[in-house]
């Protein structure tokens, strides 16, 4: 078996809109594809002993043990392959149970889809699943653990923490979307000027002086204690000769601390003698040139979380700590207590694992204890010093069991601090008592708090703390998200892009829209070249000045990551006609109308797909659509327009020379066709559709005609506007247009343009696509006999793994297939072609390059015009 290709689906996709976390591996069985599971001696029996818990895969069955029942009545590897990447997932404390495995139109070659939590564990899963498989065929031994320990790691690498990701988990359940902008914590909440960011529990509302006071805990301590705060005595020191000082003035037992530690590194506790203090404080002054030496409180160690100066948890910690049996030696303790299925490797369970390091070593010590000590029945021997979780430490929720003078003291000091997520520590007997009555103290306020013992305590409540969080950043009628319309189809995705986003523009909007030929906020080119994947899409939703997204999204970016958002307000499919087909599993028009169909599929169910009434498998998307349905059409009498009318649907139709709305039996001008540039006087057809798209989708967003019929009237075709969208340049005795069509849907358009031009002598500049089928290649070569006198033949770029020569070829065949007499010649490259049909051109002559170089051709255009009106230009 050989893996021909991993892709990573982040967005809606072609398998699933709902499931946007998936991994497609092209697999080729090889010879595998005729030895299906029933076939291979004993591998039902070695793959359920290495992997027994699969009996939980219903499989098509639909009953536990499904999945093996396919086993032992044959199925192909790719579907052992897909069960096995969920289960090695599911082993490693990632669960992630959709999958689906499907034969390309190559035979023995499958599509293995399946879920995944984190991207590089999903990655990792693909390439062991195949591993195992081949071993478990092969009879060979298999260490399956240390794949699942790998898969541990590459998590804790790369995952969300458990703060971060409890916030982004509420965001999702309140459809509010998100990107993750670094691979550490750094996260972006909603989409455009509508955008908050957050890191791990500091937000963008946090303010950066009070990160800098909560970080120095001197400076911390001081400001609570002029504001009649309890905290414990204590000193600042900043060489060894000051622990002296701090031993008269506070006396002992005593608590280090560096200055600017977090996590609890660097703590001592409870330090009773002259060199346990000098100790403690060379392990403190590690982390900060300057250490805090306080009095050590005795009681129970609280966290309480403040959101918002809102009091919202409260937990007691315990640190990492074992009970003694009087059996059993505290190594033997630990051992068994990281058994409990609590417990896993960092962040994966309630509780983390309890390790061994140095801080266990030096607790033990102190106590005169060793790994192998066995301590007394019920004797509680502390392992960490800190009530870390991370470092195994438990906690208990006690929020219903604060004081309500507590309460207040903790929300007031949020305010004195000035953090809107602050986690506040408390060292008392309870925080049933007002801590001015028990003698509690506050020992530390935290930025940047762990939601951790929050959302997930050892015992008691657990606190959804992250839904405060979005409280504050997304209160009551405020929007995370901003109007989203995308647009897809074979032809006229950029120009109907561009005019719509010309109109949101026009309406007030500062909007940005991705096409083709680059990345545009408010007609501001920010990034050059074809923007029409996700990565283009997330451009635009990053950007916190954009209010409106027009977004281009071409197959390719579907097919190789699936969209760049989650859901928008409108869905536009201009048409679905032959182009690329024979790429990427993508052979017929109903495979394509299927890529073309996840745009649509995201729409809201309350927003808008814009469909054309012309084209058949758009309107067959539309049947199965989830959204509300308008549709278009060039033909006012399209059965499709009629029967949806008739229902009281809506629709945009050219009528009577005018682009119109027609709602139910009601009809709304917008304005005469020939009164809009980019129809050419109503000359083009396609260009018509184009309008009657993006009048439509306006319509719908609710702009009124008015300022649409504005829009259309001043979108003027052009090198500027509408880059190689039939950009015509004049000429003294010629003129040259500049036009993408690149299929036989495109030429066919240009065709019907050129019928009602009035010229002498038309002159073709032609070119192929390497990766397009034989037969596309020649019917491009058939129109173009059809519609021009004289044809060039350039091929120096796109070869896509044929030769020019073939290319060039096969345009031949097609041309003299319509006329064995047709005059043409070949130019290789592009600029020498355009020069070429220049000096061949006569009085009215009328040239049409028709370019997949688009900006060299323009360029090249433009700078024979600028020689012809200096009187330099002589070809």
């Amino acid at each position: 078996m050989k893996i021909e290709n991993i892709q990573v689906l982040r967005g809606p996709n072609i398998w699933s809109i709902r499931r946007k976390k998936l991994i497609q591996m092209r697999l080729d069985l090889q010879e595998m594809e005729q030895r299906p599971t029933n076939l291979i001696e004993g591998f039902y029996e070695r793959l359920e002993k290495l992997l027994p818990g699969m009996y939980n895969h219903r499989c098509s069955p639909g009953v536990p043990g499904g999945f093996f029942q396919r086993v032992i009545a044959g199925t192909w590897m790719g579907h052992v392959i897909e069960h096995i990447a969920l289960e090695i997932q599911t082993l490693a404390g990632m669960e992630a149970g959709f999958g689906r495995t499907r034969e390309t139109k190559t035979p023995g070659v499958y599509n293995v889809v399946f879920a995944y939590l984190e991207e590089k564990v999903g990655i990792f899963a693909a390439e062991a699943a195949v591993n195992i498989a081949l071993a478990l065929i092969n009879d060979e031994e298999y260490d399956l653990e240390a794949d699942i320990q790998k898969m541990r790691e590459i998590r804790e690498n790369t995952r969300l923490g458990p703060s971060t990701g409890s916030i982004v988990e509420e965001a999702i359940s309140r459809d509010i979307p998100w990107i993750r902008l670094n691979n550490q914590s750094l996260v972006q909440l909603g989409y455009g000027k509508n955008q908050v960011r957050f890191r791990a529990t500091m937000t963008e509302k946090t303010s950066s002086i009070a990160v800098d006071i909560a970080s120095n805990k001197d400076e911390t301590k001081r400001m609570l204690q002029e504001q009649a705060i309890p905290v414990a005595k204590g000193i600042t020191i900043s060489s060894v000769e000051g622990v002296a000082e701090a031993i008269r003035k506070i006396g002992f037992p005593l608590v280090f601390k560096p200055l600017n530690g977090n996590h609890g590194r660097g703590i001592s506790i409870n330090i009773q003698t002259e060199a346990d203090a000098i100790a403690a404080y060379e392990h403190a002054a590690k982390i900060s040139t300057k250490v805090i030496v306080e009095q050590f409180i005795t009681g129970y160690d609280f966290r309480v979380l403040v959101i918002d100066n809102k009091m919202v948890a409260a937990a007691l910690r315990d640190p990492a700590h074992v009970i003694g049996d009087g059996e059993l030696t505290i190594q033997e303790l630990i051992d068994k207590e990281n058994t409990d299925p609590r417990r896993g490797y960092g962040h994966e369970n309630v509780l983390t694992l309890i390790g061994i390091d140095r801080d266990t070593l030096d607790l033990l010590e102190k106590k005169g204890y060793t790994l192998e000590t066995i301590p007394a029945k019920d004797e509680k021997v502390f392992v960490k010093s800190t009530a870390n979780l991370s470092t195994g430490g438990t906690s208990v929720d006690v929020t219903d069991h604060v004081h309500p003078q507590n309460i207040f003291i903790c929300e007031r000091i949020s305010k004195i601090i000035g953090l809107d997520i602050c986690g506040i520590d408390i060292m008392a007997k309870n925080l049933t008592e007002p801590l001015t009555e028990n003698g509690g103290v506050v020992l530390e306020v935290n930025a940047a708090p762990g939601f951790r013992m929050h959302i997930a305590p050892s015992e008691g409540l657990p606190r959804n703390v992250a839904g405060h969080v979005l409280d504050m950043l997304y209160p009551t009628g405020k929007s995370a998200r901003i109007p989203i319309i995308a647009v897809t189809g074979t032809n006229g995705k950029t120009t109907t892009t561009r005019l719509i986003a010309h109109i949101v523009k026009n309406n007030g909007h500062r909007v940005g829209f991705t096409t083709s030929d680059g990345i545009y906020v408010q007609n501001n080119m920010m990034l050059k070249g074809d923007t029409t994947g996700p990565v283009s899409s997330e451009f635009i939703l990053k950007d916190p000045t954009v209010d409106f997204a027009v977004l281009e999204t071409a197959r390719g970016g579907i097919l190789r990551s699936g969209l760049g958002f989650g859901s928008c307000d409108i869905g536009v499919i201009t048409n679905i006609q032959e182009d690329h087909l024979g790429l990427a599993d993508i052979h017929s028009l109903d495979d394509l109308a299927r890529v073309k169909s996840v745009v649509l599929n995201s729409v809201k169910k309350d927003g808008w797909g814009v469909l054309n009434a012309d084209s058949e498998h758009s309107v067959r998307i539309g049947s199965k659509a989830d959204c509300n349905i308008a549709y278009f059409s060039i033909n006012e009498n399209n059965p499709i327009i009629k029967s949806h009318c008739r229902k009281g649907g809506i629709a945009a139709i050219c009528e009577n020379g005018f682009i119109t709305i027609q709602k139910g039996d009601w009809k709304i001008r917008v304005q005469r066709t020939i009164l809009i540039p980019l129809t050419f006087g109503g000359t083009v057809p396609f260009m018509i559709e184009n309008v009657l798209a993006a009048t439509l989708a306006a319509f719908l967003w609710g702009f009124k005609t008015e300022d649409i019929k504005t829009s259309l009237e001043t979108f003027i075709p052009s090198a500027a506007q509408t880059p190689g969208r039939m950009n015509i340049f004049e000429f003294r005795d010629f003129r040259f247009m500049i036009d993408f069509a690149h299929n036989p849907d495109g030429y066919n358009g240009i065709k019907e343009f050129l019928s009602h031009i009035d010229s002498p002598f038309k002159i073709g500049i032609i070119a192929g696509t390497g990766d397009r089928r034989d037969d596309d290649i020649r019917e491009l070569g058939k129109i173009s006999a059809e519609m021009f006198d004289y044809i060039i033949l350039r091929q120096e770029k796109h070869l896509r793994g044929r030769t020019a020569e073939n290319i060039i070829g096969l345009l031949k065949e097609g041309i003299y297939s319509v006329d064995a007499n047709k005059q043409l010649e070949i130019v290789p490259k592009e600029v020498d072609a355009i020069k070429h049909a220049m000096s061949l051109a006569k009085p009215g002559t009328f040239i049409t390059a028709l370019s997949d170089v688009i900006d060299n051709a323009i360029e090249t255009v433009q700078n024979y015009q600028e020689q012809e009106r200096n009187g330099l230009f002589n070809v």
